[in-house]
């Protein structure tokens, strides 16, 4: 990809290097360390061409979750799926209760709800698949029904990313990215993005970002550049061992259930209970028991240890997020891992959740 590279000449980088810096000399652009950064324009042009829109870099992806909810006008009403990020749910229910929005919840696995609830919405948000159920949503569908009611149509892509899915071309407004996950891929940037086609929208949330200061330092924004040079292989080597581990892994006596959508990297099993769970993340050993995902590292939780998760979702939950290691040796791990938790034999996974919204 040479989106976001600088123009091949003798002697010139490949790639564009991490600018720093707060302020500059008077007369062009940028003039401060808020409103712009070479870097940040490089990140930009290569995830906005990947996507098909225009991309805005942020502090997080909850920052850029936060400029796009500040589209929504006071007392309008936004849509969103019952299983989603815990992370937006936490910033709805606060605006909700400061009396700034209404919250509609709906259940992925209806459709007709969704069209119907969209109808009297300002703003529809959605993922597809869903953290972590795993539910795939028809977003062209959804985008029509939230555009006849003139409502922005928002869609987190974190999971799918846009080497899966461009919910632009699908009719979506706005696209937004943790690019802590798989954008950056290497479990050391926390980073945002929103994408759109809207110069209007755009402008806005690009405001939001300076005069909220939600923005990202340029080493993060380098480092996930660097990331987003291999999404596509890590996704596809990714993918494929999911795909394998589904495979492989159903029929295990030890699993109540595994969803996956049939694409992406993340899988859930579904252990029969918390304390089975428990004990199954605390016995891998290649894995490794931690929050976030879409890293080249495979990672898993049971996501019902941290306060606030949909109590539809089942306390045996586990979410995996599959990595790039060989799958056999993946396979080995958690096959061992599921058997201590038939065995009894591994005690608890220590360490209880905090407060926070992890992805």
């Amino acid at each position: 990809m040479s989106a976001g590279r600088p123009p091949a000449a003798a002697d010139s980088p490949l790639n564009v290097p991490p600018t720093f810096a707060s302020t500059y000399t008077a007369g062009g652009d940028l003039e401060y360390g808020r409103f712009g950064n070479p870097t940040w324009s490089a990140f930009e042009e290569a995830l906005g061409a990947l996507e098909g829109g225009t991309c805005r870099v942020f502090a997080s992806g909850l920052a850029a979750t936060a400029a796009v909810l500040d589209q929504v006008p006071t007392g309008g009403t936004v849509v969103v799926l019952e299983h989603g990020y815990l992370g937006t749910h936490t910033q709805l229910a606060r605006l909700e209760e400061r009396g700034l929005l209404r919250r509609v919840l709906v259940d992925a696995l209806d459709p007709e709800a969704i069209l119907a609830a969209a109808a009297g919405a300002s703003l529809v948000w959605i993922e597809s698949p869903t953290n972590p159920a795993l539910e795939v949503v028809d977003i062209a569908a959804i985008s029509r029904a939230a555009h006849a009611a003139g409502a922005l149509m928002v869609v987190d892509n974190t999971f799918a990313t846009p080497i899966l899915q461009q919910p632009l071309d699908l009719g979506a407004d706005v696209v937004v990215h943790s690019a802590t996950k798989f954008i950056a891929g290497h479990s050391d940037v926390v980073m945002g993005a929103v994408v759109s086609r809207d110069e209007q929208l755009l402008a806005r949330v690009t405001a939001y970002r300076s005069i909220q200061g939600a923005t990202p330092g340029p080493m993060e924004v380098f480092l996930a550049l660097r990331g987003l040079r291999t999404l596509a292989l890590r996704v596809e080597r990714a993918q494929s061992n999911a795909q394998q581990l589904v495979e492989r892994l159903t029929g295990n006596v030890a699993l109540a259930d595994i969803r996956y959508p049939g694409f992406g990297a993340i899988v859930s099993l579904v252990l029969p209970d918390a304390a089975t769970a428990d004990r199954f993340v605390a016995s891998v050993r290649l894995a490794r028991h931690a929050t976030s995902l879409g890293s080249v590292e495979t990672t898993l939780e049971r996501r019902r240890r941290w306060p606030g998760e949909a109590p539809t979702i089942p306390e045996g939950l586990v979410r995996v997020s599959v990595g790039i290691e060989h799958v056999d040796d993946l396979f080995d791990d958690l096959c061992s891992a599921l058997g201590s938790t038939l065995d009894g034999a591994v005690g608890g996974a220590g360490g209880g959740a905090g407060s926070g919204a992890p992805y």
